[in-house]
């Protein structure tokens, strides 16, 4: 299983690199034809590593998310998601030029970390892995693709409408609303991580909330994004504020996830 499952993630990793291959022939050439190549591309390779993921988890016997390779390999996977689902519902293959890229890196950095298989610590072994890591991947997924719609959204502003970039990227408005619903399906997913965590927490340590750096960093992460909603309903916060503050928050979620466990190293560590 391990060994199907290595060979998988390998396809995985050279399909995504062909798939940012393509994305960017697609926008120096221009032509729609790559882009639906592309769209099919990146349908195959999540499927491709649904599968590697299916048998880590059987091949290991857990869930396939309690490691640095794991998640990260799991975080690549729920870009890959979130992007494909914006692409189709709106339309919009640009976005699939901008999110390649940053699931490229994702699992890239997977590739480079250890996947070994461990036996599970003891405080690891509850039912309540599941719910919480799984949020906090689809969360993080959500965020990954806010920030780049955000990205997009900047970029945007200098595009004439005559233009390639401005007859395939939406308008503004229509493009600062997607970047919104990415940022809200992401924040009540963390809030799900954030609640499942502090359950779990207090059946495996006794205590709901200890102020380890990562439920720290978490929560940081939860108040910007939390802000950005704030502002947003309350006090019609829209354009190029409300892009920044997403970037800001993803650069956050980076940093809980990649900075907290190399420089802030708590009993979050593992993951």
């Amino acid at each position: 299983m391990l060994q199907t499952e290595n060979t998988l993630f390998t396809i995985a990793v050279i399909g995504y690199f062909a798939l940012t291959i393509m994305n960017f022939a697609f926008v120096i050439l221009k032509k729609d034809a790559l882009a639906k190549i592309a769209l099919y591309l990146q349908a195959g390779i999540f499927l491709l590593h649904t599968a590697a993921l299916i048998l880590r988890g059987i091949g290991a016997g857990r869930w396939p998310m309690t490691n640095q390779y794991e998640f990260a390999t799991s975080f690549a996977w729920a870009l890959c998601l979130v992007s494909l689902v914006f692409i189709r519902k709106y339309r919009f293959p640009v976005l699939g030029a901008f999110s390649s890229p940053l699931i490229l890196l994702m699992i890239g950095y997977a590739a480079m970390q250890n996947r070994e298989v461990r036996d599970l610590m003891p405080s690891l072994r509850s039912s309540w892995l599941a719910f919480h890591v799984s949020t906090a991947i689809i969360g993080y997924g959500a965020f990954g693709v806010a920030f780049v719609l955000s990205l997009i959204f900047l970029f945007r502003g200098r595009m004439k409408e005559d233009s390639f970039w401005g007859r395939h990227i939406p308008q503004p408005e229509k493009l600062d609303m997607i970047s919104y619903r990415s940022v809200c399906l992401g924040i009540l997913f963390l809030t799900l991580t954030i609640l499942t965590g502090a359950i779990w927490a207090e059946q495996a340590w006794g205590s709901y909330w200890s102020w380890d750096p990562k439920e720290t960093w978490s929560l940081v992460t939860w108040i910007i994004y939390a802000i950005y909603l704030h502002q947003r309903l309350r006090k019609g916060w829209k354009g190029k504020a409300a892009a920044w503050f997403a970037v800001i928050g993803f650069v956050c979620v980076i940093f809980t996830y990649v900075g907290v466990n190399t420089f802030l190293p708590g009993i979050h560590s593992y993951a």
